[in-house]
């Protein structure tokens, strides 16, 4: 058995979704963990400091200069040093003998409202009555349910998704969304992204979650701007940037009445996207907010 690498990157532990991401995205990743975080139902318990613990089955790229690029990408959008960290690596191979273990042991059952709850596939949880289960492989793609601005959404659609809606998730990552709308009472769901990696790994969990390959589940390569169909619903969990530069893509595939949960947005870069949402004639219904992420509800 080969043996695997270990990448220990220092960020900002608001971060993690984004750095997650580029790892998945550019390499041969098969999981990640905010290293030294403790969590008991989303409530930190114990930290020490801000590493993100990566681990590859190859090193076909050059980690140092892949994340430094990414890095000056993100500061061009307007992220500061400060809100970045430094990003500094250090790679280590270790022997592959129950190298998924390591990073198993942090994931629990993440309850993101009295209601909801994210389940590791590895881990038994059985459910209290009228609890919805979503059950995930936290490895296997982006947007697992654990962080703030994935939960902003997954709270929207709980408050505002009515049983028989249509709903869009642009950037769905795992899919996780579009499986609890679905859930929820959606009659019909979509997600895209730009990461073709993503696409199986959507499909495969919402196979996993009793989701029936009926036609009212979709997951393909797209983008906002290409979706010729409006839905009552649609997420937009993306940063805080791009999101100001599709709004009107976004507003565009919403039905008149139709609903648009934007997340991914740190609460000092809600500017960009207030005055976005100002220049598309959009209308703030509900604003949520978890630490520093915030979330906005909007109708036309």
């Amino acid at each position: 058995m080969n043996n695997y690498f270990e990448l220990k990157i220092s960020i900002n532990p608001n971060m993690e979704d984004i750095v997650s991401d580029i790892c998945f995205t550019n390499f041969d990743c098969e999981g990640v963990v905010l290293a030294e975080e403790t969590y008991k139902d989303l409530i930190m318990t114990a930290t020490t400091e801000g590493t993100l613990r990566v681990f590859l089955t190859s090193l076909d790229k050059n980690p140092k200069e892949v994340l430094m690029t990414e890095r000056e990408i993100l500061k061009s959008r307007g992220f500061t040093d400060e809100e970045l960290g430094t990003w500094e690596i250090q790679i280590d191979e270790k022997e592959n003998q129950d190298w998924s273990k390591k990073w198993k042991e942090k994931w629990t059952v993440t309850h993101v409202t009295d209601k909801i709850a994210v389940v590791p596939s590895w881990l038994e949880h059985t459910p209290k009555e009228g609890e919805i289960i979503i059950t995930l492989d936290p490895g296997c793609a982006f947007g697992t349910g654990t962080h703030q601005t994935t939960q902003l959404c997954m709270k929207a659609l709980e408050k505002y998704l009515k049983s028989g809606d249509t709903m869009a998730d642009i950037g769905m990552g795992s899919g996780i969304l579009a499986i609890l709308a679905k859930k929820l009472g959606a009659s019909k769901v979509y997600g895209c992204d730009i990461d073709e990696t993503v696409i199986d790994v959507a499909k495969e969990n919402a196979i996993k979650n009793g989701l029936i390959d009926d036609g009212s589940v979709k997951f393909e390569l797209n983008t906002a701007d290409k979706v010729t169909e409006r839905y009552d619903f649609v997420c937009a969990n993306i940063l805080h940037n791009v999101l100001a530069e599709i709004m009107e893509d976004l507003k565009n595939i919403m039905k008149d009445d139709g609903i648009l949960s934007l997340s991914g947005i740190l609460d000092e870069k809600k500017p960009v996207v207030l005055e976005s949402i100002r220049k598309n004639g959009l209308k703030i219904i509900d604003t949520i907010t978890q630490d520093q992420w915030i979330s906005f509800v909007v109708k036309k």
